[in-house]
């Protein structure tokens, strides 16, 4: 029996998730899909240029498994830029490390990952309000396109 599926936990999703070669007709364009994962780990090594095991840390994987997603991350981008494909950034197996919150009177507020697994929020901190819900950014969420823990395996 294999080791259990951790899922790769993801502290950013990025505003804009469709890059496409400028002049080109977006009909007439092959597409890479990039996923969430793998866009995380872009961002924490070559962007905040962190080293590998810190970022295999961040993101709850082991270095060979955080390995394995910046190389196939690089081969996507790579494969996008050289040959003039369109980069959409979807999908993938991750969880969020900090959910945003807000109550239905528009309090907003942060809760990491760990309180999150043990005691999820019931009530609004500052007004106590028992009506809460998650915020996601446009674009994600949980459900039907896959993303997120409750969409279970894809992308693979």
């Amino acid at each position: 029996m294999g080791r259990p599926f951790l899922w790769r936990r993801v502290s950013f999703l990025p505003p804009i998730t469709y890059f496409k070669p400028a002049g080109i007709p977006l009909a007439s364009l092959a597409e890479v899909r990039l996923l969430v994962e793998e866009a995380e780990a872009i961002r924490l090594k070559d962007l905040e240029g962190l080293e590998q095991a810190e970022c295999a840390q961040k993101m709850n994987i082991s270095r060979t498994t955080f390995s394995r997603v910046l190389d196939s991350a690089r081969r996507k981008i790579a494969d996008a830029l050289l040959s003039g494909k369109a980069i959409r950034i979807e999908g993938g197996n991750f969880e969020m490390a900090v959910r945003r919150f807000r109550c239905i009177t528009g309090h907003e507020w942060e809760v990491p990952f760990e309180t999150m697994v043990t005691a999820p929020p019931e009530f609004c901190p500052e007004c106590r309000t028992p009506s809460i819900m998650p915020v996601w950014p446009p674009g994600f969420g949980w459900g039907s396109q896959r993303r997120g823990r409750r969409g279970g395996p894809a992308g693979r």
